[in-house]
């Protein structure tokens, strides 16, 4: 079943969360244990995050330097066929146009589909670290939608030399991602909904959100969404509090605001523990609002979150 099925297979919300692969030469060991803490939730998928190579420098000495690439998370594709393996539960790996060729992702679609995982998200991803604006690989997509079309054509037999496939399997489905606050590179909200109206008339057959904190953007997205002519499911993205840091770290690194309320119980805080708790009663609250307006899913960001993630889940399911 594609996740658009499990998701709409009956009434009650699902539960679903992502999770990273392990860091280069880590094991996965803890990624186990972190799914060990959630599935008696019974999540319908499970999310793998793929990232992108950067370019580090070794220093030669003389004044030389050596540029070599390093991906410091690699394994997605592996990652995703060991929890399918290992759990049973599907699993849905990310695709990136930043830092892959074309070449790079028909390559991961073959392995995908001969592992028999054909449930994608697909997204532009982030520009490099050394980047000041997002630059496509030579010979790679620029946009989420270049991407789509892509997959678009394999699930047609084609490659991307024009050759055509001998034999063809499952076609691959897929989500995007959407903003609720906006996409920080776009101009206006308009421009944003524009090109998620477009990645959906291309094939998205459901919308995952950045994370947020404030139901109120997320039920006027949507509003604003369907007066659109968008009609996918729209799923919530969450993720508890954990630290008193993260009242700063995450307004900057997501492009998203955390409500004066939840930052002034935060600030109250004497200790990360305490930040813990209140993330966890305000999630709760936040994700039992979005049951009682019919949201078909709850998709939670677990990276350092698992433990109060299955705080949350334990009152909400």
């Amino acid at each position: 079943m594609s996740v658009i099925d499990l998701i709409t297979a009956d009434s009650r919300t699902a539960f679903s969360f992502e999770v990273l692969p392990p860091l280069k030469g880590t094991g996965i060991d803890k990624l186990y244990r972190g799914i060990d803490l959630l599935r008696e939730f019974e999540p319908r998928y499970i999310n793998i995050t793929t990232h992108r190579s950067e370019y580090v420098y070794k220093d030669l000495g003389g004044g030389l330097f050596q540029r070599n690439r390093l991906r410091r998370r690699p394994g997605t594709v592996a990652v995703a066929a060991a929890i399918h393996n290992k759990y049973d539960i599907p699993t849905v790996p990310h695709l990136l146009c930043s830092g892959f060729t074309r070449e790079d992702t028909e390559y991961v679609l073959l392995d995908l589909q001969f592992l028999g995982i054909t449930d994608l998200l697909v997204l532009r991803g982030d520009k490099a670290r050394h980047q000041s604006a997002f630059v496509p690989e030579e010979g790679g997509c620029s946009h989420a939608i270049e991407l789509e079309e892509q997959i678009n054509r394999f699930n047609r037999g084609i490659f991307e030399d024009g050759s055509e496939m001998t034999v063809t399997r499952t076609p691959f489905t897929y989500g995007v991602a959407c903003y609720p606050e906006k996409h920080e590179e776009a101009p206006n909200a308009e421009t944003d909904l524009y090109w998620l109206r477009r990645k959906v008339e291309t094939g998205a057959q459901y919308a995952v959100t950045q994370l947020f904190y404030d139901n109120r953007r997320y039920f006027d997205f949507v509003a604003r969404a369907r007066a659109a002519g968008i009609t996918v499911p729209i799923i919530p993205g969450i993720k508890p509090l954990r630290r008193k840091a993260q009242l700063s770290i995450v307004p900057r690194t997501f492009k998203v605001d955390i409500p004066q309320e939840l930052a002034e119980a935060v600030e109250r805080c004497r200790d990360d523990e305490e930040v813990a708790r209140v993330g966890v009663e305000w999630c709760i609250a936040q994700c039992r609002e979005l049951m009682a307006h019919g949201v078909p899913s709850l998709h939670f960001y677990s990276m350092s979150a698992e433990e109060s993630i299955r705080e949350v889940a334990k009152a909400i399911f």
